[in-house]
């Protein structure tokens, strides 16, 4: 993990240089594309915030924030009639997003090459309430860099013409990166934007940071606030968090400062869930194949959600999803993975016929959650206290039986995974209707029989399925 530097870079020389070195050719093209237009403009730009940040870090970052003294709608739509590519304007921010062509024959996976770049007007903002959205002024850059969350999120490095690379920092964000500090800019500056506790947070854990001493003090007093904020504004740094490979860490720290709460009573936060989460972490097994992602949500985010909730009731669940604004992929499989953990003791000793049938009413990547929270499960001699919820017995369950669970369904699911749900038998219905047989309702009859039989070892070879059809066909509806 990249850790910070012992010295910083202090000229334009050295600044460039790093800029240079952590970009590909293309990148570095791009945004010399767009410098030698603001030149040609007589306009300052910079590159701010987030990749000036994780550069002086050593971090990498494809995040290209440019942020221009004058007119950046004026100018991505010069750039549209240069270079190609179109444009999309928000006038009221004063900003543009300007979508790159596809005819510039790189792999843009590969060479970092973003599908669009935004384009921003230099700009003052101020609040007529807490958790408003802000009033939009044009300005310079100064005005720009005080609307922003975090000193460490002020800096700037310019890009036009001989000033390529002069570093600039109004407001000693240098200083609290070398010391390792989350601050932000002004008192107000929680208040005016709650959401950025859920920042701090991200950032401190990110990076080993801490949160200053007086930050601190005005996240206690602004938190409540967070109750307020629309359940989108507060999903969307949810799923940032989750995305998080530190996400654990992130989500701990929320809870100890009575955050999580704050957003929803029930949202609360279990130090046992760190192993399941550190599986995130690594890469996944060949049996997860050909799984599809939810609708709308992330595949990690996902499963960073069913980790976490799926273990409360339905009528919580819903709650929480409708605080939240959670699309209904996500809601729907929480809601189906809470009610597979009650059952699952009683499918411990279940036919893989069972238990398929059982599993495909789940969406997988549920399945897939299921699975890292078994096999995060290390078997001992005694229960323990750590393990989530969901896969505790009760006391009056002997350890012996609850290990035997576990490991049976852990294997199951396993097997579901990387076999039994790909398992189908040769017959189709074109086979049936060949055989004479009317479509209709007999035909999923012997069809999920034949499956059953092959998942329950009942035939091992297509002649066999022959021999069993034959004897289906007789009497269809007999299981």
């Amino acid at each position: 993990m990249p850790t910070r530097p012992l010295s910083w870079p202090v000229s334009s020389k050295e600044s460039a240089r790093r800029l240079e070195n952590a970009l590909s050719s293309t990148q570095l093209s791009l945004l010399h594309t767009v410098a030698d237009e603001a030149a040609a403009r007589g306009l300052p730009l910079y590159i701010v915030g987030g990749f000036v940040r994780d550069l002086l870090l050593g971090w990498p970052g494809q995040d290209f924030d440019l942020v221009v003294e004058g007119d950046a709608i004026a100018m991505a739509q010069a750039l549209t009639k240069k270079v190609g590519g179109r444009v999309t304007v928000h006038t009221r921010f004063g900003t543009a997003q300007w979508f790159l062509p596809d005819s510039s024959g790189h792999n843009r996976q590969a060479s970092g090459i973003p599908g669009f770049l935004d384009l921003i007007s230099a700009r003052s903002e101020t609040y007529n309430r807490p958790g408003a959205l802000p009033t939009v002024r044009r300005g310079t850059l100064a005005d720009d860099l005080r609307r922003r969350d975090f000193t460490i999120n002020t800096l700037a490095l310019r890009l036009d013409g001989k000033h390529f690379g002069e570093l600039r920092d109004d407001l000693a964000g240098l200083d609290d990166l070398e010391k390792g500090l989350v601050r932000v800019l002004h008192p107000r500056s929680y208040f005016d934007d709650p959401t950025r506790i859920l920042r701090a947070l991200r950032y401190e854990q990110r990076y080993g940071f801490r949160i200053a001493d007086e930050d601190l003090a005005l996240i206690t007093a602004a938190k409540p606030l967070l109750g307020g904020l629309s359940g989108e504004r507060l999903r969307h740094e949810l799923d940032l968090i989750l995305a998080e490979e530190k996400s654990a860490a992130m989500l701990d720290r929320s809870a100890g400062l009575g955050i999580l709460t704050e957003i929803h009573p029930s949202l609360a936060w279990d130090a046992s869930l760190r192993p399941l989460f550190e599986k995130l972490n690594q890469p996944e097994p060949d049996s997860w194949r050909g799984v599809p992602d939810l609708a709308r949500v992330p595949r990690r985010v996902a499963l960073g959600y069913l980790l976490w909730l799926s273990d409360l009731d339905a009528p919580v669940i819903e709650s929480l999803a409708a605080r939240l604004d959670f699309p209904a992929s996500l809601r729907e499989a929480l809601l189906a993975f809470s009610a597979l953990h009650t059952e699952l003791p009683a499918l411990a000793d279940a036919k893989p016929s069972v238990i398929t049938a059982r599993l495909d009413e789940v969406p997988l990547l549920a399945v897939c959650a299921l699975s890292i929270e078994y096999t995060s499960i290390h078997f001992s001699d005694s229960e323990s206290a750590d393990e989530p919820a969901s896969i505790r017995l009760s006391d009056s369950e002997s350890v012996e039986k609850s290990v035997s669970i576990r490991e049976s369904v852990t294997e199951s699911v396993d097997n579901y995974l990387s076999r039994w749900r790909h398992v189908k038998p040769k017959t189709t219905g074109h086979t049936l209707r060949k055989l004479g047989l009317s479509p209709g309702p007999t035909y999923q009859i012997i069809l999920r029989r034949l499956k059953e039989a092959w998942l329950d070892g009942e035939i091992h070879t297509t002649e066999e399925e022959k021999t069993f059809l034959e004897t289906l066909c007789e009497s269809p509806t007999r299981t």
